[in-house]
């Protein structure tokens, strides 16, 4: 169980500590209630603009890093199409400047054209080299546009298209961030060996003073559900050809969430496991097979996918897949083998949880889902999945009109 104790400023920050005496280092963790999904249509890639944005130096600081450094910390971000997610780790004795740092930035950046030129090059150029010029890097692409046809998760995190982030302006990301940066939208986690008295004190010098800015209340438009299976494919200049198959699944707090994690488990969690078993080992039509699922908060996907051995027809490599998951749907899984997986999971989330930054940003997430608690609850959830649920939400997830399929195929020479 994760100890915790948390409270909310006047202005509507949330915070959280975790005490954790073990360890000289303190990890501060702030989450942002605001992602990909959370963009205008029109101007995408905010949000991951702003990750890099946030570190070009606050109000009353020119530059960030600079006094983390000398402060012994160290820190990262990461964007997805559901939150914003920054942290850092400094020791112990630092702590009041990790809080000067993050209080600023939240107060307000240091909008400046310079700085916006910068950042936009420096995605644009991520933007190349890993979605354009990589191969299989617009994968994401087709595949979001292929599934969703409504809901903003049909774009990838970096954004639909280069020119979105080149013609962003000075005033546009301005909008943006008293829109989303704001205290009443964020989650903050300080975990370590601190005390709650500690923590408060701090938060209320440098985190009550900034504006409440208005509660941003999300009106995302639902995905409609798919009545009829989709297909795509395309031909790129890459090394082997591939398929994916993609599936609605319930959201991150649907009571069905759990099955279909161990849905991924059983079918290809490791290479005793059936794809990989029955289509690389046996049958060879694979060079490698896989299945995992996006973990989104709204409803996410599921996805099996493969790379073609040299010689195997797409037709023939999903029909392959198909009989692997309908073997997998005609029989019950034994307690055996659902136990193993189960052990798996528990194993990965006790691992997890040894990593005192993985537990700040943990607990930051369950609390942006609705309650920390949750996150002592995981194990449970897990355990409580029956071998006739995954059978049962396998026969579900698996429809025919269910699936979006993609052929990425290489170019004949």
């Amino acid at each position: 169980m994760i100890q915790y104790e948390k409270f909310t400023l006047k202005n509507g920050l949330k915070v959280i500590v975790h005490q954790d005496d073990t360890t000289p280092m303190v990890a501060v963790n702030i989450l942002y209630n605001v992602g990909a999904k959370d963009e205008n249509p029109e101007q995408t890639g905010f949000a991951h603009l702003f990750e890099h944005l946030m570190f070009g130096g606050s109000i009353n600081i020119p530059v960030y890093d600079e006094p983390l450094q000398v402060a012994g910390g160290e820190n990262n971000a990461y964007t997805t199409n559901d939150i914003t997610n920054y942290y850092l780790k400094l020791p112990k004795e630092n702590l009041e400047t990790a809080f000067w740092l993050e209080s600023d930035r939240m107060l307000s950046l240091a909008f400046s054209p310079k700085s916006l030129e910068v950042q936009q090059k420096v995605v644009v150029e991520e933007f190349k080299e890993n979605y354009i010029n990589k191969p299989y890097g617009d994968t994401w692409k087709y595949l979001r546009e292929l599934c969703y046809k409504k809901h903003p998760y049909q774009w990838m995190t970096i954004g639909k298209e280069l020119s979105h982030i080149e013609d962003a302006q000075l005033q546009d990301v301005k909008d943006f961030f008293k829109k989303h940066y704001n205290p009443s939208n964020a989650v903050m986690c300080i975990a370590g060996d601190v005390s709650l008295e500690e923590v408060k004190a701090l938060a209320e010098k440098y985190f009550e003073p900034i504006p409440a800015g208005e509660k941003y209340e999300r009106n995302i438009p639902a995905e409609p559900e798919q009545t009829e299976e989709r297909r795509m494919t395309v031909e790129k200049d890459v090394p082997v050809s591939m398929i994916y198959k993609a599936y609605h699944i319930p959201n991150r707090l649907d009571k069905h969430y759990h099955t279909a994690d161990l849905i991924t488990e059983v079918l290809a969690g490791g290479k005793s496991a059936r794809l990989y078993h029955t289509l690389v080992k046996e049958q060879k039509l694979f060079s490698q097979v896989s299945c995992y699922h996006t973990g989104s908060v709204e409803n996410g996907l599921l996805i099996v996918f493969g790379n073609l051995s040299e010689g195997t027809a797409p037709e023939k490599g999903e029909e392959a897949i198909d009989q692997v998951i309908a073997d997998f749907i005609a029989t019950e899984v034994s307690e055996e083998e659902l136990l193993k997986v189960k052990n798996k999971i528990e194993s990965m989330i006790t691992f997890e949880d040894m990593d005192l930054i993985n537990r700040a940003n943990n607990l930051a997430f369950y609390e942006l889902m609705g309650d920390a608690e949750m996150m002592n609850q995981e194990l449970d959830n897990y355990n409580r999945v029956t071998a006739k649920d995954i059978q049962e939400q396998a026969k579900h997830f698996f429809r025919k009109e269910n699936a979006n399929v993609l052929y990425y195929l290489a170019k004949e020479n």
